[in-house]
């Protein structure tokens, strides 16, 4: 029996993941196939031609996909997010870096057998970094990739290993072999910044105060930013990431310089993201309650990130400014959420 050219998502069950779907079924290229601990929404599920339920840690689930079909791509999206993984670090060990390895094996195995290069792509965050003072974070300004890598936060632990394991596979993978086995995984990994929805409620995260506001302003209720007026780190439109990740999935191998980017759009402080909202909203009443470790955590990512490598070797162009994220995408759209 031939095997299927497939692209292949873990955690397709969230925001990324769905619109993701949606632009991978409309380009119709390859079918695509997911994985996920829940069955996917009816709403996504019709343009998806196989979903698993189960997890990135079962191998003999992987092995099943792996014997069935031949997976061209891999958006690696599954995870344990930023929060939950401070409260749970040996769980998010076990599902953000073993679920990784597990997927980059996976990712091998189908490169050895079908003689190509799989390209695997990484979404990995600015939780990356580690700035070690206001004082340095104000006088850095845009940083690059390789500077200021000393994560805080366990989350942001897990991302910057999983990115050099990926590189390790890309580049130098069992280096002492008598053949050369790297370069069957074509690792591609992002630096994602806050990233900012108008269809998903935020859910705690570390940068989740921009929406917040919006949203309990759209709600007529009060809200008090757990971050100080003059807190700074990068943001993104949820649309402008999901491009970004097509993006460097399309781009020729040759063009790309490094296996990690960091991508940016806008870097608002919480007194200007306030003052949009205030101004959408007449209404709103925003206040400030420091919680002091999480203000610790963003004090500790940069005020905003140089990401000239990804416009130049791919062409990173975020449709979304901080003007028109607001007034085009995120104010209108929550709005209507809201309104009746």
């Amino acid at each position: 029996m031939l095997r299927t050219p497939v692209v292949f998502l873990t955690g397709a069950s969230g925001e990324i993941g769905h619109t993701l779907i949606e632009r991978l079924s409309e380009d119709g290229s390859r079918p695509v196939i997911t994985l996920d601990l829940k069955p996917l929404d009816p709403s996504i599920a019709p343009r998806v031609a196989r979903h698993f339920t189960g997890s990135i840690l079962e191998p003999q689930l992987l092995e099943r996909i792996l014997s069935e079909f031949e997976v061209d791509q891999v958006f690696h999206l599954a995870a344990l997010l930023s929060t939950r993984s401070e409260f749970t670090p040996v769980t998010a060990h076990q599902v953000n870096v073993e679920g990784t390895m597990a997927m980059l094996e996976f990712a091998q195995k189908q490169g050895e057998s079908h003689g190509r290069p799989v390209v695997f792509l990484y979404p990995s965050s600015i939780a990356a970094y580690g700035m070690p003072g206001l004082d340095v974070k104000a006088k850095a300004g845009k940083v690059k990739e390789d500077d200021f890598t000393n994560p805080t936060t366990m989350y942001g632990c897990n991302k910057l290993y999983c990115e050099q394991l990926g590189r390790y596979y890309a580049r130098h993978y069992k280096q002492l072999a008598p053949e050369t086995l790297s370069g069957k995984v074509d690792f591609r990994s992002i630096r994602f910044p806050g990233l900012i929805s108008a269809f998903t409620v935020p859910s705690g995260g570390t940068s989740d105060f921009a929406p917040e506001m919006i949203h309990a302003a759209a709600q007529g209720k009060p809200y008090a930013c757990f971050v100080r007026p003059d807190a700074r780190i990068p943001f993104m439109a949820m649309p402008d990431a999901v491009d970004a990740l097509l993006q460097l999935a399309a781009a020729p191998r040759e063009k790309l310089t490094r296996t990690t980017y960091n991508i940016g759009a806008f870097a608002p402080s919480a007194a200007e993201i306030q003052a949009i909202v205030e101004k959408a909203f007449p209404g709103a009443e925003i206040t400030t309650k420091v919680d002091a470790k999480r203000q610790g955590i963003v004090d500790s990512w940069p005020a905003d990130v140089d990401d000239s490598a990804a416009r130049k070797d791919w062409g990173l162009s975020p449709r979304y400014d901080l003007d028109r994220a607001f007034q085009e995408y995120l104010i209108p759209n929550i709005r209507k959420a809201y309104q009746g």
